[in-house]
């Protein structure tokens, strides 16, 4: 199994997540064809791994 490093990556909330006050979120970041998804509360725990093409599907889909 290969792993990706999102090492630098630059995290993003977001925009409904209700401000720096609210925790209970998650984070995304692009590295690649890949975009992680990880957990607010806990950034040092397992990151999500998508591929970037169905990341951009699941954002369509959701906007529709």
């Amino acid at each position: 199994m290969s792993t990706v490093d999102f090492t630098g990556a630059v995290w993003r909330k977001s925009s409904r997540s209700g401000g720096a006050s609210n925790t209970n979120c998650v984070e995304v970041a692009s590295a690649g064809p890949v975009v992680g998804v990880r957990d607010s509360k806990n950034p040092t725990a397992a990151t999500l791994a998508f591929p970037a093409v169905r990341w951009a599907f699941f954002l369509r889909r959701l906007g529709s």
